[in-house]
């Protein structure tokens, strides 16, 4: 037996649970599988979920800044997305749905679990030099980047980290997920331009952090592992079931 978290609820999940993989195929046509899902076929919303968990993911880690935080938010998003599934009309990609849900469940937890911060505009201005502190480069960073090492990696980690709330999840859907301006604007209910703006000045300041190495490769960045999918799909699984939905 593995031992996983759900919330503050501990819920128990075989290997073979955690491990067995949905009977469609990941390439089953997105209209398909959403039909599928919304009239109750699990192995469809599994297959879902599949698709989406590293977006999600990464999105939920870019504004609470922890793995743990993160996961679980995640799992509250599929669940909330797998309840109102019927409700998505395609206006807009499967993707963007799924992961304005994902933020909103982020935002709400950290609401919760955190005293409110300084407003974006005013941390750029602020004569605090701890405030400015923390929005520059960390003096005991090292200069050394021959090679994108797991050390390297948690050190881009880091400052990504450090990066005001507002820059930092643009930053994410734009370089580690590849989205689009617009569809981080129609994600995060923002213009174009406040995207670009964002992604321009998060990168600047990475620059700042990283010696101008941020052109690095960031795509395992916040890495996203099989065990970590499984653990999610899993547990929203059993949440599910839990809830006492009939058996399809």
């Amino acid at each position: 037996m593995v031992l996983f978290g759900a919330g503050r609820e501990e819920r128990r999940v075989t290997r073979a649970e955690a491990t067995t993989r949905p009977s469609y195929q990941m390439a089953e046509p997105e209209r398909a599988l959403v039909a599928r899902a919304t009239a109750g076929d699990e192995a469809a919303y599994e297959v879902i979920m599949r698709q989406h968990s590293q977006l999600l993911f990464r999105t939920a880690r870019s504004i609470l800044a922890s793995d743990a935080d993160a996961e679980e938010a995640v799992q509250d998003a599929f669940l909330r997305a797998w309840r109102a599934l019927a409700t998505f009309r395609g206006e807009s990609k499967l993707s963007t749905w799924l992961v304005r849900i994902a933020r909103n469940e982020a935002l709400a937890r950290l609401r919760r679990n955190r005293p409110p911060t300084l407003p974006l505009e005013d941390a750029m201005i602020s004569p605090d030099p701890e405030v400015q502190l923390a929005l520059a480069d960390s003096p005991d960073r090292g200069p050394e980047f021959q090679a994108f090492s797991s050390e390297v990696r948690q050190l881009i980690e880091d400052q990504i980290d450090e990066l005001p709330e507002a820059f930092r999840t643009v930053f994410v859907l734009s370089a580690l997920e590849g989205l689009s301006a617009r569809e981080i604007a129609a994600v995060l209910d923002i213009s174009v331009v406040t995207v670009r703006t964002r992604a321009f000045r998060a990168r600047g300041l990475l620059r700042q952090g990283l010696l101008g190495r941020v052109d690095t490769d960031l795509s395992d960045a916040f890495g996203f592992d099989g065990a970590r999918c499984d653990r999610i799909v899993a547990n929203v699984l059993r949440r599910r079931r839990g809830e006492g939905d009939p058996e399809v």
